[in-house]
Parts: structure tokens; sequence; C-alpha cells
């Protein structure tokens, strides 16, 4: 059987962003929204907590993955970056 793909976009209208499988997307989507929810994080923050909240429940390449879905969120303007710097990520 083949998984269903869900075509992530990019912010630059520009570059193409990455086809995935969508279970591996709203797994990494919902980790990323529950992290950041009520926070503001950095890109480190971000990674590390994504990474201690799936590791070991995750199939494929988190960091990867986590990316991929981050800039697809953005550009979905569902998170934001801050003017800050460093620049941090939170929910819109």
């Amino acid at each position: 059987m083949i998984a269903e793909t869900i075509q992530t976009i990019h912010s630059d209208p520009n570059k193409t962003n990455k086809k995935i499988s969508v279970e591996k997307y709203e797994i990494i989507k919902s980790a990323i929204l529950h992290v950041l929810q009520g926070k503001e994080l950095t890109h480190n923050e971000l990674f590390v907590a994504l990474d201690e909240k799936l590791k070991g429940k995750f199939s494929g390449a988190i960091g990867w993955y986590g990316e991929i879905v981050k800039l697809d969120l953005e550009a979905r303007k569902i998170i934001e970056r801050t003017d800050e710097k460093p620049q941090k990520y939170r929910v819109i």
C-alpha cells in the first residue's frame, strides 16, 4: 500500500519544499505546536524539545522532518519567527 503524501510549502515562492508522508507530517506538526504552546523558542530550543518529545516514538530523522514541517507551518502562517535576536518561533 502506498502511503498518502502531502506537498509541503515554503514561504519563499522560488523554493519548493518536500513531499512527505501525511502521517509523519501530522506527527511532527502536532509535536511542534505542542512544544510551542504558550512559549517562544529559539530554533535550537525548538529542535531539542522536538527531539525529546519524539525520540523513540518516531520512525525517521526528527530534525529533517522537523525542518520541513516547520517551514511549511511558517508558510501557512500557523507559526512565525519573532524579529528579536536570536529569532524565536511561536504559534500565531
